[in-house]
C-alpha cells in the first residue's frame, strides 16, 4: 500500500520512520511518500497562504500550491484523496478497514484556518475528522490515519493480534498482564495462570464487556 501525505511541515512525520510502521516501510510492505506543498508554490518566497476573502482571523492555504502538488503526485487520480478536517466523517475502525483495502490513499494536511474550498471541490474525495476537537493542523491526524491503516496491511502485524484488540467485535480490549506475577502488591488474576483456556476466554470476554459498558456503552449493541 502507498500513502501520500501532502503537508507544509514534512519534518513532523519523522515518527513514521520508527517502530512497527518504520519496519513495514523499510521491509517493502508499505510506502509512505511525504510531499512538501511549498515545493509547488509559484511564489518566490515559498508563500502558501493568504488572508481570507470576507475578512476574519488567521490565514488560508492557497489553492495553487495544493493543486500543483496533487497533480504532481497523483496525476491520474489513482489514490483516494482525503482532506483531514474537523468537518469530515469521524474516523473509526470500520473506516480503517475500508482504507486498508485500497491500494493507495492521499492525505492532505491543512493548516492555519484550513484550505481554499476550491481545492476540496476540485480534488478531494472525502473530508475526514479524527474527533470532535480542533488541532493546529492536519499533520497529527494524518499520522494517526497512516498508523491505523498500515497495521492492517498484510505482514505488518501478526493477524492474530488484530483479532483480539479494542473495537474488534464491538468491544474494548480486556486487561493485559505480563511478568512479574506480583508488582507493588498487585497480583495477576489467578485465572490467567491457571492454564484453563476455556476459563481464560470467559474471563477475558467478561472483562471486555465490563470495560466497554463502563467506558464506551455506545459500542454495545442494543444499549441506549
Amino acid at each position: 500500500m502507498r500513502i501520500d501525505i501532502l503537508t507544509l511541515f514534512p519534518e513532523m512525520f519523522a515518527p513514521l520512520k520508527e517502530s512497527i510502521i518504520g519496519r513495514a516501510v523499510s521491509g517493502g510492505k508499505a510506502e509512505i511518500v511525504i510531499t512538501d506543498i511549498r515545493d509547488y508554490t509559484l511564489d518566490k518566497h515559498k508563500k502558501c497562504d493568504d488572508t481570507p476573502f470576507g475578512g476574519g482571523a488567521g490565514m488560508v492555504m492557497m489553492a495553487q500550491p495544493i493543486s500543483s502538488a496533487i497533480e504532481a503526485v497523483d496525476p491520474e487520480h489513482k489514490a483516494k484523496r482525503i482532506y483531514l478536517s474537523p468537518k469530515g466523517r469521524v474516523f473509526n475502525q470500520s473506516i480503517v478497514k475500508e482504507y486498508a483495502a485500497l491500494d493507495r490513499i492521499l492525505l492532505l494536511c491543512g493548516h492555519y484556518e484550513g484550505v481554499d474550498q476550491r481545492v476540496i471541490d476540485l480534488y478531494i474525495d472525502e473530508e475526514l475528522s479524527i474527533g470532535d476537537y480542533v488541532l493546529t493542523g492536519g499533520e497529527i491526524p494524518a499520522m494517526a490515519v497512516a498508523d491505523a491503516v498500515l497495521r492492517y496491511v498484510d505482514g505488518v502485524i501478526n493477524s492474530n493480534s488484530l483479532l483480539q484488540e479494542s473495537f474488534t467485535g464491538g468491544l474494548l480490549e480486556y486487561p493485559q498482564y505480563t511478568k512479574p506475577r506480583e508488582f507493588m502488591g498487585l497480583t495477576v488474576p489467578e485465572v490467567l495462570i491457571s492454564g484453563n483456556h476455556e476459563k481464560i476466554d470467559e474471563w477475558r470476554k467478561a472483562q471486555a464487556e465490563k470495560i466497554t459498558r463502563e467506558n464506551r456503552p455506545d459500542l454495545l449493541k442494543g444499549d441506549k
